[in-house]
């Protein structure tokens, strides 16, 4: 089930240990536990449980179809726990299996987000620690010049004194730009360009490392399988 070879510093709480062992996410490990999935040494675990080396760890992920989509949010869309008034994901999504949305895109933003069912990736695909790329296209309100594209490039300091990483920025027309991030904080391409004096118009989300829209319509979705998914997987490392 798990990699003997894996280093992890003991004792470590359960729903960690899950997660470095690539098992589950934090969150689906806390839900395995309240559903009584998981045992230690023949006994069932309890939240916040430590592990030791040594312990024998078993999970009941029973026979779960992991399934993985490409979806495109339309624009005026939240992507999870609406107010009122407002349409999310799982309002418009048509899927026969229940997925959850890997990360966010704010409401008036649009393009690519995963969908899917595994946990496991959650954290691998979210953490900045990863480098994983992820690439915008950006129009804002004003020509766009030399400096402007400079800066963005080196790193823009934000509301809050945080200095974003080194980024790629190509302009691609007069108001456009594309920018590839390996970071996301939260409405971070909105706050640099405020920072540098733009006002972000509309903002499309292209690509999540090797998973592209590729002419996805705007509310639909593609299931992610084959070369496409074993590469996306094997660059999280999950297998």
């Amino acid at each position: 089930m798990t990699n003997d070879s894996e280093k992890i510093e003991y004792p470590v709480i359960v729903n960690k240990y899950l997660a470095l062992k690539k098992i589950s996410s934090r969150k689906e490990a806390d839900r395995l536990l309240r559903a009584g999935k998981i045992m230690v040494n023949g006994r069932l675990a309890e939240p916040g449980q430590m592990i030791i080396a040594g312990d024998k760890v078993e999970v009941d992920l029973g026979n779960k179809n992991l399934v993985y989509l490409a979806f495109n949010k339309p624009r005026g869309i939240i992507t999870h726990s609406p107010q009122a008034g407002e349409r999310s994901i799982a309002d418009i999504l048509r899927f026969h299996q229940q997925v959850f949305p890997i990360g966010r895109l704010d409401k008036m933003s649009s393009g690519l987000i995963i969908l899917t069912n595994d946990g496991r990736i959650t954290d691998k695909l979210l953490n900045p620690n990863f480098f994983h790329e992820k690439e915008y296209e950006v129009d804002v309100d004003r020509p766009l010049t030399p400096e402007f594209l400079k800066k963005m490039t080196q790193g823009v300091e934000l509301d809050d004194g945080y200095v974003t990483k080194k980024c790629r920025v190509k302009k691609i027309r007069a108001k456009t730009f594309l920018i590839i991030l390996t970071e996301g904080k939260k409405h971070q391409i909105r706050r640099m360009c405020e920072a540098l004096g733009q006002k972000v118009v509309d903002l499309r989300r292209l690509r999540i490392m090797n998973i592209a829209l590729n002419g996805l319509i705007a509310g639909k979705y593609r299931q992610i399988i084959g070369p496409e998914l074993r590469e996306f997987l094997h660059n999280l490392e999950m297998n």
